[in-house]
């Protein structure tokens, strides 16, 4: 008679760029791969966005710069990650330029990215 403990054994080699998972209610999510493709348009507004965050760190910091940090933060990252800034997050980066029009005339970079999220 058979042991009832006794389970039959389970040996994993390399695991390594693989997606799997174990269990009744278990549940495997993929973060392997490649970056999303960006076109030139996104590309070009990662940068921009990078340079005014990297211009912001030079001003002295206010609610509004924080705002302005925060926004850009988040569309640095969903470009990074769906290879493009999405519409609601354009409109509010762009409302939010618009009410720093004293930091768009000291920060050309302000200016740039205003300017490409008009595309």
């Amino acid at each position: 008679m058979a042991d009832p403990h006794d389970e039959p054994g389970v040996t994993l080699g390399n695991v390594s760029g693989s997606t799997f998972a174990i269990g009744s209610h278990a549940r495997a999510v993929s973060h392997h791969g490649t970056a999303p493709a960006r076109d030139e348009a996104a590309e070009q507004l990662l940068a921009a966005v990078r340079e005014l965050r990297a211009d912001l760190t030079r001003v002295r910091g206010t609610d509004q710069t924080a705002a302005l940090d925060a926004e850009l933060a988040g569309t640095e990252e969903e470009i990074t990650a769906t290879g493009q800034a999405g519409p609601t997050r354009r409109e509010r980066l762009r409302a939010l330029l618009a009410d720093s029009q004293s930091l768009l005339n000291v920060l050309a970079s302000a200016g740039t990215v205003a300017g490409l999220l008009g595309r």
